[in-house]
């Protein structure tokens, strides 16, 4: 009788050790379910902003150099660019066809990049203008100039040809933009050149 009684009681203790077994992994489950729960409600990430930083070299005989930044977010394509070395007063800037700026004049650039076939004209105008003409900027009195400019007609790097800026040239010109002279707004002489590449 002692034998059963021991063996009645081993036996209860392993129902209850089974029991608080399966009340644990029951509340396992309920907590892992409750983690999945709460990672698809999060909310997906914004897209992760892109930017490309051009150096631009001297063309044509100048001594003009600088920087222009070009940032992605949200759809919306800004462009940062400095300079120095300009003679004082106004001057074009433009992206051109090709980020080649092999030739001593930047020819090797193209011409402004068009990939809309509008006619050239200033940015924003009814009558059409190139996706490259961005106008003027103008230098001081010591050849220093800036200027910032944001479109969401341009991407960086989105494979589609008419808007993607990767693979053109950044061209700075002696001249200002008339903004009617076809097919380059007669802004003379390319004295700066950056490729805009990856």
């Amino acid at each position: 009788m002692t034998n059963m009684k021991k063996y009645i009681g081993i036996l209860s203790l392993g129902v209850l050790t089974l029991a608080i077994g399966c009340k644990g992994n029951e509340k396992k489950e309920t907590t892992e379910d409750a983690v999945q729960t709460e990672e698809m409600k999060t909310e997906p990430m914004t897209e992760t902003a892109r930017e490309v930083v051009v150096v631009m070299e001297s063309k044509s005989g100048s001594e003009v150099k600088g920087e222009v930044t070009f940032s992605e977010e949200n759809g919306v394509v800004s462009m940062t660019a400095v300079f120095d070395g300009l003679a004082p007063g106004e001057h074009a800037i433009h992206l051109h066809e090709e980020a080649d700026c092999s030739a001593d004049d930047a020819t090797s650039t193209g011409g402004h990049w068009n990939p809309t076939f509008a006619k050239h004209g200033q940015w924003g105008d009814a009558d059409g203008y190139h996706l490259g003409d961005i106008g003027n900027f103008t230098a001081d009195e010591t050849g220093k100039g800036a200027i910032q400019f944001a479109t969401d007609q341009w991407c960086i790097g989105c494979g589609d040809e008419k808007k993607d800026i990767l693979g053109k040239a950044v061209i700075v010109h002696q001249g200002t933009d008339d903004f009617t002279s076809q097919p380059s707004g007669a802004a003379g002489a390319r004295v700066s050149c950056g490729g805009v590449i990856e």
